[in-house]
């Protein structure tokens, strides 16, 4: 018997219908479904919650990937991801293909794709006691307040000085999130098998503007200067106020497992979404 995690999109009938379909279709078979009513944020209840489970199937468009994604990859537990949204860049399934894919995943035949997460780190300066700590699998972003002027972010790669950008945001991606803020930042597009952080200004005001692609484990630190505040964003959630006198360090964190069933090309994900090619 195994045990599997339903995460649906609570505000979208057609997810909800098929965790319900799908629930009772796994339990005929014997197996445990596991229903998650389970907030934003992984913690102990998350953890709990969770436990025992044998795949977890994310039921929604990306952003709800991506929630199911910080509550899965802290305990180990891979993701399944079926598109019920728009793009759909990180799902493995379409609707009707749910049944046939548990089939699969049931009997073993399935892959298994690694994804490089962040660590993101909240602390004040001078001290190392972590005030918070986030887990990204497309980006952290530091960005001016809805009521604010342009930030000024000193960053910093292990220890050293290195620039300082004036900007409407800065991004800091994984490869897994090349395609999304910092695409449209006009940032790199880099291959998800890549472990590297991408560090990318939005709307610089600065002479020096271009992206920074470094290697996965570079700790890198970002600091406001000549600005009181700047709101934290993960992967599209805001999560905190920054203040001066706090900074923010943002490293390689625990990998996340997404089931596959089939060989994803990476060239062939981009001309599919992006519509590369069409006439």
């Amino acid at each position: 018997m195994a045990a599997i995690g339903l995460l649906a999109h609570e505000e979208r009938p057609q997810a909800v219908e098929l965790e319900d379909r799908t629930a009772r279709w796994l339990e005929r078979l014997g197996h445990e479904a596991r229903r998650l009513k389970v907030g934003d944020h992984p913690g102990p209840a998350a953890s709990e919650a969770l436990a025992g489970l044998d795949v977890v199937v994310s039921l929604g468009g990306d952003g709800t990937m991506l929630r199911t994604v910080r509550l899965a990859a802290p305990v180990g537990v891979p993701v399944l991801g079926v598109n019920l949204g728009h793009l759909g860049y990180l799902t493995a399934l379409e609707p009707d293909k749910l049944e046939a894919g548990l089939e699969r995943f049931l009997a073993g035949d399935y892959r298994v794709d690694s994804r490089m997460t962040l660590e993101v780190c909240r602390r004040r300066a001078g001290s190392s006691r972590v005030l918070e700590r986030h887990l990204a699998l497309n980006d952290a972003v530091l960005q001016r307040p809805a009521d604010g002027h342009t930030i000024q972010v000193a960053v910093a790669v292990n220890g050293h000085g290195f620039v300082s950008f004036v900007a409407d945001a800065l991004i800091v991606a994984t490869a897994t999130g090349s395609t999304a803020y910092n695409l449209s930042a006009r940032g790199p597009i880099v291959s998800p098998r890549a472990r590297v952080q991408i560090i990318t200004p939005v709307a610089p005001h600065s002479l020096f503007d271009r992206s920074l692609v470094l290697d996965a484990d570079e700790r890198i630190t970002l600091a406001l200067e000549r600005c009181r505040a700047a709101d934290l964003v993960i992967d599209g959630l805001s999560v905190a106020e920054i203040a001066d006198g706090e900074l923010i360090e943002v490293t390689a964190g625990k990998d996340v497992h997404l089931v596959t069933f089939e060989e994803r090309v990476f060239a062939d994900i981009l001309m599919q979404k992006f519509a590369l090619g069409d006439s």
